[in-house]
């Protein structure tokens, strides 16, 4: 036999004989090592000792450099780093997590589940991406992909790890549309607000002057208005971002926050709503309402048949008229909860307006330089007068 080896060893398993009652030895060779100070067994499916041996070394390597995925990390399903990204999800993102399990159990599942992890190919991957841009766009299919990668990188992170970091593929994402950069100008609001029935109209209000978003506008509660303050508080399990953020009310947005107040109080004493259709029930969806109202605003696209205006462009005018008004970007970030600058800046967009107001601001530079120039061409002029009278 040759030499042992300095670390980990190479053995035969042995086992009892049931009939004649002797121990009896696997012909195969198993090996054996350390990970975290713990013993790992693992069978070489050889007779051959040189082959435990390149194996063994191989795992030993793995350790050292940090590529090692356990025995698991071999045999392991997709559908099992699914369900872990499943785990996460209800874990840290509770509000999306009906949509990653519907995800997972209608598309990616199926695709993807019984295939193990170590084998997952590129083109296994690029046959999802054809069967399912017959269905769906891109940026959809992106999302998907997302959604697989990252529960390849959770079992990545389990300890001992259920797949090998150098193993995880590259997924093939898409290119996307360039973001949305439909807003609201103020006249455009103002028809669309007229349009909407009376229980949505303060809805479209608080959206357009806080740039909130829809679900977080619609889930506010009066214990999360403080009137005397002029302050609505999200808490962190309001918002997207589970960050709480402060929402500064002023203006028209006071008063109509303040008239709510007191119609509750008045009417429906009971209701924990801020929007509410009935004082009862709150709004939920208006998406009918809204259509039947962009048409008669006249911001319909017949072509298309959808509005040209969507409830989200009020999350990019508010960012915008905040931005004109003067107010920090900074504070801007934290008002809309954007915590990242290139997420804010799809919102902070520039239209056609602004920029004829940057070239009529240029133009005035221009003639301001000019008229300097201009005066100071004449001021020398009367003082060379001078001298030569002198």
């Amino acid at each position: 036999m040759p030499k042992k080896p300095s670390l980990g060893r190479i053995f035969q398993r042995s086992r009892k004989d049931k009939r004649t009652g002797k121990v009896v030895k696997s012909p195969r060779w198993s090996i054996e090592y350390r990970v975290d100070g713990r013993p790992v067994s693992e069978p070489s499916q050889s007779t051959d000792w040189a082959v435990a041996n390149a194996l063994l070394r191989r795992r030993l390597s793995e350790i050292d450099d940090g590529t090692y995925g356990g025995v698991d990390a071999r045999t392991v399903r997709i559908k099992r780093l699914l369900d872990l990204r499943l785990d996460n999800y209800q874990d840290n993102r509770p509000r999306s997590f009906d949509w990653a399990r519907l995800v997972v159990k209608a598309h990616l599942e199926p695709f993807f589940g019984a295939t193990r992890a170590v084998a997952l190919s590129s083109a296994k991957l690029d046959g999802y991406k054809r069967r399912r841009r017959r269905l769906v766009k891109g940026s959809t299919i992106n999302r998907e992909f997302a959604l697989l990668h990252r529960a390849f990188i959770l079992g990545a992170k389990q300890k001992p790890a259920l797949v090998v970091r150098t193993k995880i593929p590259d997924f093939p994402f898409l290119p996307e549309p360039p973001a949305r950069k439909g807003f609201f100008e103020y006249e455009e609001f103002v028809v669309q607000r007229s349009e909407l029935p009376e229980p949505l109209r303060p809805v479209i209000t608080f959206a357009y002057n806080t740039g909130c978003r829809k679900g977080e506008t619609l889930r506010i509660e009066w214990t999360q208005v403080d009137l005397p303050a002029k302050e609505v508080r999200l808490h962190s399990d309001d918002t997207k971002n589970s960050e709480p953020r402060i929402l500064p009310l002023f203006g028209e947005l006071y008063e109509m926050i303040k008239m709510l107040d007191e119609k509750r109080r008045t009417l429906y004493p009971d209701c924990k709503w801020v929007f509410t259709r009935n004082g009862r029930n709150r709004i939920k969806s208006f998406r009918g309402a809204w259509d039947e109202a962009s048409k008669r605003a006249g911001l319909w696209d017949d072509d298309t048949r959808r509005p040209t205006r969507l409830f989200h462009d009020l999350r990019r005018t508010g960012a915008r008229n905040l931005v004109r008004a003067g107010v920090p970007e900074g504070v801007v970030m934290r008002i809309g909860g954007w915590k990242t600058r290139s997420v804010f800046d799809r919102y902070n967009i520039v239209n056609t307006r602004d920029l004829h107001d940057a070239a009529a601001k240029l133009e005035r530079y221009h003639e301001e330089l000019a008229a300097a120039a201009e005066q100071n061409k004449q001021s020398k002029t009367q003082s060379n007068s001078l001298e030569r009278v002198n």
